[in-house]
């Protein structure tokens, strides 16, 4: 994390882009570890969902609000998902798409001073649009969409691999990871 030379404060845009990434890697992490017949299983008590269904829905939120508020300020949106039919490998591809694109939205944020600014396309409006707030709103639908398949895979007695419940929680070394590569 850089450091500003002046009183060693951490650099806004570096912490928090750092900590989507990381987010990020965790919600990508997870697709990739469901196994696929959690996948293709139905949740319980709503048939027309599955566990893949929940983990497409990561990317079409994603996608949703670079649409709404980044895309009529040059972010690039990236194409939507079947969730009835995406694999774990077309997910992570998307989601590597859609990760850049709410980066690029909370770079906009940084640059304009702090918050994103509104678009025509913002209607909703009960989301502050401070880089805190963004981050935090992202941060936050992901972790509960991901602590749904955990629970999800437990309910139907398919537990996940322990290396993908651990890696939810393993922050510190995926940030080592993030750090030494290039994504």
């Amino acid at each position: 994390m850089s450091r500003s030379a002046k009183n060693g404060v951490p650099d806004l845009r570096t912490t928090v882009l750092a900590a989507w990434r990381t987010s990020d890697r965790v919600t990508t992490d997870l697709v990739r570890a469901v196994p696929l017949k959690l996948w293709r299983a139905k949740v319980p008590g709503e048939p027309q969902r599955t566990v893949g269904s929940i983990a497409a829905h990561f990317h079409n939120s994603r996608r949703n609000w670079i649409r709404t508020l980044g895309a009529p300020l040059g972010v690039a949106v990236p194409r939507r998902v079947d969730h009835r039919t995406v694999s774990r490998r077309e997910l992570a591809t998307a989601l590597r798409a859609s990760g850049r694109g709410i980066a690029a939205l909370l770079e906009l944020g940084i640059e304009a001073g702090g918050a994103v600014p509104p678009t025509r396309a913002y209607t909703w409006r009960n989301l502050p649009l401070d880089v805190g707030h963004v981050l935090a709103y992202f941060v936050a639908h992901e972790a509960h969409h991901r602590g749904q398949i955990v629970l999800i895979a437990r309910q139907l007695g398919q537990r996940l691999p322990r290396a993908a419940t651990d890696g939810l929680w393993q922050w510190s070394s995926i940030v080592r990871v993030l750090s030494t590569s290039k994504r």
